[in-house]
């Protein structure tokens, strides 16, 4: 039987130099130039786990592809089932007919082909949630760096993420200033009542189990 798994979900980041007003920062990293040019560079794996909105959206990822991937295991046992018990059927000659065994055989399919169908739906689902959150994060960070640079006159923002930059100085990195500046501008937005509905039953399903 085939597994219902979605693969886990890779989260790029993009950041530019750029100008607008900056806001004032609590730290002032040190910087340094070389050839004229001024440069930074951010740590994306510090931005994505120290972000307030990163973090927040990938807690709701999670739950969307945990939810997904419930659904998609529990009709997929429904399937099996519904496969093993017509096998045996077949095997112990419980059906009246041919058309009888053809017409079960054929309501099988069907439930296969629905599964199918709707795993696609769920992965592509998942995948526009996951590029609307992209691309709210690309915009975030453009947004603020634009205002971060009109003070500091970077020429150049890389963000360093793996081994993408292979060595870099210290002095060059900006990484907790930009994260600070970022979770100040933060402003969670509020949960839909049908999350926090989903969450109280969830909590009260916890407390039950525990008595």
């Amino acid at each position: 039987m085939k597994k219902y798994i979605f693969p886990a979900l890779a989260i790029a980041a993009m950041m530019v130099s750029c100008n607008n007003q900056s806001p004032k920062m609590d730290e002032q990293p040190a910087t340094a130039s070389g050839e004229g040019m001024k440069i930074a560079y951010v740590e994306v794996d510090s931005l994505m786990t120290q972000y307030n909105f990163a973090k927040d959206y990938s807690v709701t990822l999670q739950k969307k592809s945990n939810n997904a991937r419930n659904t998609l295991n529990q009709k997929g046992n429904a399937l099996q089932a519904a496969m093993a018990n017509f096998q045996q059927k077949l095997n112990n000659n419980g059906f009246q007919s041919r058309e009888q065994a053809a017409s079960q055989q054929a309501a099988i399919q069907r439930q296969q082909n629905d599964l199918q169908e709707l795993q696609a739906r769920l992965e592509n689902e998942l995948a526009s949630e996951t590029a609307k959150f992209n691309e709210a994060l690309r915009d975030s960070l453009q947004n603020f760096l634009k205002a971060y640079n009109e003070d500091k006159k970077f020429d150049l923002i890389l963000s360093k993420a793996g081994d993408n930059i292979l060595m870099g100085n210290k002095k060059l990195d900006i990484t907790q200033d930009v994260i600070n500046g970022l979770n100040k501008r933060y402003k969670p937005t509020a949960k839909p009542a049908a999350e926090k509905a989903e969450e109280k039953k969830a909590e009260e399903k916890k407390a039950e189990e525990k008595k």
